[in-house]
């Protein structure tokens, strides 16, 4: 089982209000908290090379393992090292289970209680996936975090529905535990890097009782180096987010790292790190980026639009990504508008850099002991400029497979 010696590899490092500033100490590298983890769903940050990401102050990158399985493959990544190797990147690497990409963009046959039969989005082959597998996927990519094999029901199920994803999510977290421990024993020796750390899923849609039994029975089956909080941010209101972890924060453990997976818009980040959380993760900086909107903090910006045709004043002026040092406004709408490739890695870059100085900031502020005050001022300017609409939160179903 997951051990105590597991958990002191977090620290916090100070508090204001609920909000946590916290180092996770692993052995290719240390994560500061707040983080954002941009997403590398097929061994790339989209247009991003592994030095830029560096540059720009990424310390952790998550893969995914349903896509990686399904191309290149689990025999490829072994042959090869590992997606560290394969890739180029030697910082830490998350890897999601596969559990929402099996249920979000395979044509699903059947789900059971053993696992799922699923036809490939890629070519339509039929594949079986099972927590067992999720695990196997996982070693061989050699990721650091590695995410239990879960089902993450829509954000508006039914009780019935949550009920059942989160039984069969502790069933499966149980069977995930035993594997991840036999791989991890049998391979003790190969891997000077570490085994990886096995991090459950909270399920239970939008049901505050449900949520804190999953809590409550996942803790009572380890003790778990860190927590991840699934199915939020997948089509439900703003406020229903906000009301479940602000519901299952006292309940979760204050030494532990807790990751609300796939959310990435800043002001969602924002507010969430007020409610306790430490890691995200999405898709929503390069995708953003690769369709010509910007995070700025005067809000989102579209520099597409023609009153930026001869515009001459950087993007952002408070940011030191090259779009801005480099570039003016004027000169990314005509990149956009020709369709050229720069536009759109100079773009994908500055929303990286914004939402790692965006946490570096969040947690200066918590250092400080001033979260809260900080986080309103952010928002104010930030949301004056940035009308949002309701459908925002369903990008993830998405080419990327993730938010």
């Amino acid at each position: 089982m997951t051990g105590p010696a597991d958990g002191g590899r977090f620290r916090v490092e100070g508090t204001s209000g609920r909000a946590r500033a916290g180092t996770l100490r692993l052995a290719r590298g240390t994560i500061h908290t707040p983080c954002f983890m941009p997403v590398g769903t097929l061994g790339t940050v989209k247009s991003l090379t592994p030095g830029e990401l560096r540059g720009a102050g990424v310390e952790v990158l998550l893969g995914n393992a349903y896509h990686l399985y399904l191309r290149p493959g689990t025999r490829v990544l072994e042959e090869l090292g590992g997606l560290h190797r394969f890739m180029g990147w030697d910082g830490p690497i998350l890897t999601d289970s596969g559990g929402f990409q099996v249920f979000s963009l395979a044509r699903i046959n059947r789900i059971d209680d053993e696992g799922v039969t699923f036809r490939s989005h890629l070519d339509g082959s039929l594949h079986r996936l099972t927590p067992e597998l999720s695990m196997e996927i996982q070693a061989a990519i050699g990721s650091d975090i590695r995410m239990a094999f879960d089902e993450c029901p829509p954000g508006e199920s039914s009780p019935e529905a949550a009920r059942k994803a989160v039984e069969r999510t502790l069933a499966w977290l149980a069977r995930c535990r035993e594997r991840h421990e036999a791989l991890r024993d049998a391979h003790r020796d190969a891997h000077p890097a570490g085994d990886g750390l096995l991090f459950p899923i909270v399920q239970g849609a939008s049901y505050e009782d449900l949520r804190l039994e999953s809590v409550e029975r996942t803790l009572a089956l380890g003790d778990w180096p860190g927590i991840g909080i699934g199915g939020l941010s997948v089509g439900e209101e703003k406020e229903v987010t906000h009301r479940v972890l602000d519901a299952i924060e006292p309940a979760l453990p204050a030494d532990r790292p807790r990751y609300l997976m796939g959310v990435g818009y800043p002001d969602d980040v924002i507010e969430a790190v007020r409610r306790g959380v430490d890691m995200f993760d999405c898709v929503a900086p390069t995708r953003n980026g690769r369709n010509g909107t910007a995070f700025t903090a005067e809000g989102r910006l579209n520099v597409k639009g023609a009153r930026f045709a001869s515009d001459p004043a950087p993007l952002d002026e408070t940011c030191d990504a090259p779009c801005c040092t480099d570039y003016s406004r004027a000169y990314l709408r005509h990149l956009f508008v020709s369709n050229e490739l720069l536009g759109l890695r100079l773009l994908s870059l500055h929303n990286v850099r914004f939402l790692i100085r965006l946490t570096s900031q969040a947690r200066a502020a918590i250092l400080r002991g001033e979260y809260d005050r900080w986080a309103d001022d952010w928002l104010s300017t930030y949301r004056r400029g940035s009308p949002r609409p309701a459908t925002e939160q369903t990008e993830q179903e998405g080419e990327d497979g993730s938010c």
